[in-house]
């Protein structure tokens, strides 16, 4: 046995407690020890049932991915598949070809705390677009840690100008010394944020979209209103769904303007593609290309890290 942090039911955190051990089934398949695993909103939803691809399988082990020792001393990070011995343990069982090994002195807890969030950009800007160096981009939802580091990232792939827009006063106010160019408050009466965005966003590439619901709505129109070349293409990326699981989009907006729409997530980046990707992130992140603000929290508190919803820092589970 070992201990790991259990789901029992879909309306309660997990507790930290035994868990049977996990063994590997194929021969591409292996056990690491894990070092550090990040406490994701991916992983909220899947410990709560509410994610697309959750199949309502309880007990389960939540967790998505993560850093872990394997036998032969090397650190890996790892993306896991559909499991119910998740990473949030202190081992796991491991696709090799889902995984990658980071230099020695790799710091595991800003590894597993970053290469999710910023997956969602880099994945979007490498693999659901291909931006061009000198374009505009904008991220909606700038101020969480993975609209933040889409701001990094956006400029680190070749972006000339980057718009930042996000509810938070004082993480949008440090977003200038991250890469972006221009904020935008979404805070305020709905047309008076639908304008601002169309002022500074009107004439962009890309728009990353970790909001969607109503402020995507209103966001879109403005922005399609203000291009001052509406043959441009844009194309409007949906990430995350933080303001709505459904947005009413103006078919005015897509009629009016060359505007493409697509998601970026789970199923519409195929694993393949994912793999692909994941040695050139960890490297930047590896090497400290991007900010990393995180903190480790014990597995035996995994409990109390659960009901901190508002910490800036992400949290990063350390068995």
């Amino acid at each position: 046995m070992m201990r790991a942090a259990v789901v029992s039911s879909f309306s309660m955190p997990p507790t930290c407690r035994d868990w049977p051990e996990p063994v590997p089934a194929t021969a591409d398949e292996i056990a690491v020890d894990v070092l550090a695993a990040g406490l994701h909103p991916r992983v909220r939803s899947q410990a709560n049932g509410s994610h697309y691809s959750s199949a309502g399988a309880l007990p389960l082990v939540p967790g998505v991915d993560g850093v872990g020792r394997d036998a032969d001393g090397n650190l890996r990070y790892f993306i896991l598949g559909d499991t119910t011995t998740g990473s949030l343990a202190e081992r796991t069982v491991v696709d090799r070809r889902r995984s990658v090994v980071l230099p020695a002195a790799t710091d595991p807890v800003s590894v597993a705390a970053a290469m999710n969030p910023a997956m969602s950009s880099w994945l979007a800007l490498r693999r659901r677009t291909r931006i061009e160096p000198g374009a505009r981009v904008a991220v909606l939802g700038a101020t969480g840690n993975a609209g933040r580091l889409a701001v990094e990232i956006a400029r680190h792939l070749g972006a000339r100008h980057v718009v930042a827009a996000g509810r938070d006063a004082a993480r949008l106010a440090v977003l200038a010394d991250l890469g972006a160019d221009e904020t935008v408050s979404l805070a305020g009466p709905a047309d008076d944020v639908a304008r601002r965005l169309g002022a500074a966003a009107g004439d962009a590439d890309v728009v990353l979209d970790y909001l969607w619901g109503p402020p995507t709505a209103a966001a879109m129109a403005a922005v399609v209103r203000e291009r001052t070349d509406r043959g441009r293409p844009l194309t409007w990326i949906e990430i995350g769904s933080v303001a709505g699981p459904t947005a009413e989009i103006p078919s005015a907006a897509l009629r009016a303007a060359r505007l493409e729409i697509v998601g970026s997530g789970q199923g519409s980046v195929p694993t393949a593609d994912i793999t692909d990707e994941l040695p050139a992130l960890a490297a930047a992140i590896s090497a400290g290309t991007f900010r990393v603000d995180a903190r480790g929290v014990a597995l035996a508190d995994v409990a109390a890290a659960w009901a901190d919803r508002g910490a800036a820092q992400r949290v990063v589970i350390v068995p």
